[in-house]
């Protein structure tokens, strides 16, 4: 249960450049649909949504302002008045204000999603917790990649997903799912 006149959305890096060609297999096709299922869900209620862009600084990334691969996804762009906090690491809060925005809004729980599991959400969640935030992930509107293993083979990205949520779970976090969080959310 969360108190939803305290909670944050905060979808991550949900940018173009995860679909730049030679990415690796991603698990979870949904993730568009369900993010956006949280987006309308919010936005319906009038709760405030603090989206986050990944602002690459290494040469030649995908994610290098002003490229393509660096654009919201579509349907994922900010809305007049939904701030925006760009970051050029793992962690949202490292290096950005988004702790400031949180408190002058008022939240309590930070709701979080976006792309990918293992890197940038989770280097996010654990950083939120670390300063205290009540932080809730979200991982059916997550998305992770294969990643070899550095002994040539491949780590599925579902086991990826599993690994991470469940250490997330253990100690940084509580799990929603978008059907929770949306019934929850109307029930409120």
């Amino acid at each position: 249960m969360i108190d939803f006149a305290h909670a944050v959305l905060l979808p991550i890096d949900m940018q173009q450049g995860f679909d730049a060609p030679g990415t690796p297999r991603r698990w979870n096709r949904a993730v568009d649909a369900n993010g956006l299922a949280l987006l309308a869900a919010w936005r319906a209620a009038g709760r405030p949504i603090v989206h986050v862009r990944h602002d690459s600084v290494e040469p030649g990334s995908v994610f290098a302002p002003g490229t393509p691969g660096n654009r919201h996804r579509p349907g994922f762009e900010p809305l007049p008045g939904e701030p925006l906090v760009t970051k050029s690491v793992n962690s949202a809060f490292i290096g950005t204000d988004l702790d400031v925005r949180l408190r002058r809004l008022g939240a309590k729980h930070v709701v979080a999603f976006g792309m990918v599991t293992d890197m940038c959400v989770s280097t996010t969640i654990r950083t939120g917790a670390n300063m205290g935030w009540d932080m809730i992930l979200v991982p059916d509107a997550c998305d992770c990649f294969d990643l070899p293993d550095g002994q040539g083979g491949t780590i599925r990205a579902e086991d990826i997903q599993a690994a991470h949520v469940a250490t997330l779970r253990y100690e940084f976090c509580r799990l929603m799912s978008v059907a929770e969080l949306t019934e929850e959310r109307r029930a409120a």
